[in-house]
């Protein structure tokens, strides 16, 4: 029996944030991959070593989580006054789909230094020494990112002094702005909050009514209070990943709640859509150690965040999900400043498994809607490895 030989694409193996993800110029794929599909999706499946069964993603670039199973796909932008175009692609662990309907916050810290490395960024924009700010299109929201890279001697620097926590070793700094980051295309017809209220009581059969801020804004996520559902918002991963009833619930919860947004039209939908919307439970400020072993005092954050990603608690925070928290805490009333103390803020330090994060965003009230213009946030990027990957020929 004839079996097809391995093809090899060119790709990039990068981190960006505390994900981490393979990286394609769109003109590198087959041909047959470049255009939105079934056969692009089956590639990136193949490329990731998903669907798999046995949740290890062995067989592929994957390293069976949220956090690393991702995709980017990045190409000269058709859009006026950007640089790049970024689109990118959850590629899901057991099942045969790719997940189109969010970003990737974390991974936008190396959109531009892949852009710049790759010829994508006019070389007029790129100073021999200083700060390169690439303007990034992000096509799965259809809104703007502004990436500052650290150049020198004419090409991007990547190590550097920064640290961040989720992240083992430091790096150099990328500053990375969202512009406008609510949703606009989402439910809710453009409205930050969707159903109209800044809290809400949400009622999950099965789990019980609390209250629930639901935010579009960097990425849709439900906020829940810990104490609510039984947590203290102190929690590591093994606290909640090992426990299956506790991930039913999360699930359930998420499922209503996006029906509430209006993201879906009925709850089997939900199934179809994991990466979007988020689910985190927020917290009063207090001790913990992180999973890192280094201890968080209350005194060192403004409150407790703990956030879900395909399922699984998140290791540490989605950028996106950073970026509703930012926004969040910015609005007085929600349920994330509530946690933050109820004051007003341009800016909150959030408690994560992995430690703290920063995040800036101001907002304003403009004829009855919240507007947020941008959120701000540090994280760093490395290539982690570069030249092909390679999948049977025959895989899509």
């Amino acid at each position: 029996m004839a079996h097809a030989p391995q093809i090899k694409i060119p790709a990039t193996y990068m981190r960006g944030g505390t994900s981490k993800g393979v990286f394609f110029s769109l003109k590198d794929l087959p041909e047959a991959a470049q255009i939105p599909g079934p056969t692009r999706d089956a590639l990136l499946l193949r490329v990731i070593g998903s669907p798999d069964p046995y949740d290890k993603q062995i067989d592929g670039m994957g390293g069976a989580t949220s956090s690393t199973s991702k995709t980017v796909i990045l190409s000269k932008s058709i859009k006026a006054d950007h640089d790049v175009d970024y689109l990118f692609g959850q590629v899901s662990i057991d099942k045969p789909f790719v997940d189109w309907s969010g970003n990737c916050g974390n991974l936008s810290a190396a959109v531009g230094s892949f852009a710049i490395s790759n010829g994508l960024v006019d070389a007029s924009r790129i100073p021999h020494n200083g700060v390169a700010v690439v303007r990034v299109w992000q096509a799965n929201i259809g809104k703007t990112i502004i990436a500052h890279v650290p150049i020198t001697n004419g090409e991007v620097q990547e190590t550097g002094d920064f640290e961040l926590d989720g992240v083992t070793f430091p790096a150099a700094e990328v500053q990375v702005e969202f512009m406008d980051p609510a949703a606009e295309e989402e439910g809710g017809g453009g409205s930050m909050f969707p159903t109209g209220n800044l809290i809400d009581e949400l009622e999950v059969p099965g789990v019980g009514t609390f209250k629930a801020t639901m935010i579009n804004a960097g990425i849709p996520t439900i906020f829940v209070n810990a104490e609510d559902i039984g947590y203290t918002g102190t929690e590591l991963q093994g606290a909640i990943n090992s426990d299956p009833q506790a991930l039913q619930m999360f699930e359930t919860i998420r499922a209503y709640g996006a029906l509430r947004m209006g993201l879906i039209a009925n709850l089997d939908e939900a199934a179809k859509r994991q990466h979007t919307p988020k689910v985190a439970f927020v917290a009063k400020p207090a001790d913990y150690i992180a999973s890192s072993g280094k201890a968080i005092g209350a005194g060192d954050v403004d409150l407790l965040v703990r956030a879900l990603s395909m399922g699984k608690l998140h290791h540490a925070m989605m950028g996106t999900a950073a970026v509703a928290i930012g926004t969040a805490a910015a609005i007085s009333g929600t349920l994330v400043n509530l946690a933050a103390g109820g004051v007003e803020r341009n800016a909150v330090r959030f408690g994560h498994p992995s430690g703290t994060l920063r995040v800036g965003a101001e907002a304003s009230l403009e004829n009855g809607e919240w507007v947020v213009k941008k959120a701000i946030m540090s994280r760093s990027a490395r290539v982690l490895m570069e030249g092909y990957v390679r999948i049977p020929g025959d895989s899509f």
